[in-house]
C-alpha cells in the first residue's frame, strides 16, 4: 500500500481532512482520541473511485446495494457514544457496509466483531481491514439482527442499521454495564442508547437520526 493511497491527493487530502475534523468539533464532538482516528482514517478507500472525491464531505454517500456510507458526524458521534462509559474491550458492529465504522472502532477498542448481511459488501470490506493493517477485527456474513452470540458478552454493540424494535437478541448479548449505540424506527427513526444495569435496561434518546433498515436474513 502506497503512501498516496492512504494519504490522498487534492479533495481527499490531509488538509480536507482538517476541515472535516473542525466540523466535527463545531457539531459537537469532544472526544479527542475519536477525533484523532476520524482524522487519520482514510475514508476515500472505503468508497468507489468515482466517489472518493467527496470522502471528506460530512455526507452520507452511496456504496451500493441500497447500502450507505454513514456521515462521518454519525460515525464519530456514535463511536463517542459508544465509549463514553470508559474503554471497550469487545465490540459488536451490525451492518459493516463498506468498513469504514468497523475501522474506526478498530482503532479505539481491543477487539471488533463485525456482521453484515450482504456478501459482496463483506468481500470488499475484509481486504481493506488488512490494507490499513487492522488485525484486531473480525468479520461474518451473517443477519445482523441476531448478533454474534459466539463472541459475545459484548461491552459495547453499534448498529449501523434501523430495527423499527431493538431486537431481544442484541439486548441479551449485551455484557453487564455494556452499552448498545443503535438508530430505532421507521419512517422516525432516533438514535437510542441503551445500558445494561444490574437493574434491567435504561434507554436514552438521544438525537433524530436517517438509517437503512435493519432487515432480515442475508444476500450472497
Amino acid at each position: 500500500m502506497s503512501s498516496v493511497d492512504l494519504k490522498g491527493i487534492g479533495m481527499t487530502s490531509q488538509r480536507t481532512r482538517e476541515r472535516l475534523v473542525q466540523r466535527l468539533v463545531e457539531q459537537g464532538i469532544r472526544d479527542q482520541a475519536v477525533l484523532e482516528v476520524m482524522r487519520t482514517t482514510p475514508r476515500h478507500l472505503f468508497l468507489d473511485e468515482a466517489m472518493a472525491h467527496r470522502a471528506y464531505e460530512d455526507t452520507a454517500l452511496p456504496i451500493g446495494y441500497q447500502q450507505t456510507l454513514s456521515q462521518p458526524y454519525i460515525v464519530a458521534r456514535m463511536t463517542e457514544l459508544l465509549l463514553e462509559d470508559g474503554p471497550c474491550e469487545n465490540v459488536l458492529e451490525i451492518g459493516v457496509g463498506s468498513g469504514y465504522q468497523t475501522a474506526v472502532l478498530a482503532q479505539l477498542v481491543t477487539q471488533v466483531y463485525g456482521v453484515e448481511r450482504i456478501k459482496a459488501l463483506l468481500d470488499r470490506a475484509r481486504p481493506r481491514m488488512r490494507q490499513l493493517k487492522l488485525r484486531n477485527v473480525q468479520l461474518r456474513h451473517s443477519d445482523g439482527a441476531l448478533g454474534w452470540a459466539d463472541k459475545g458478552p459484548f461491552d459495547g454493540i453499534l448498529s449501523a442499521a434501523a430495527p423499527e424494535r431493538i431486537p431481544q437478541e442484541l439486548l441479551q448479548q449485551l455484557a453487564p454495564n455494556g452499552r448498545l449505540v443503535i438508530p430505532v424506527g421507521g419512517q422516525s427513526q432516533h438514535l437510542q442508547v441503551v445500558r445494561r444495569s444490574p437493574e434491567g435496561f435504561v434507554t436514552n434518546i438521544i438525537e433524530p437520526v436517517r438509517f437503512v433498515p435493519l432487515r432480515p436474513g442475508t444476500v450472497r
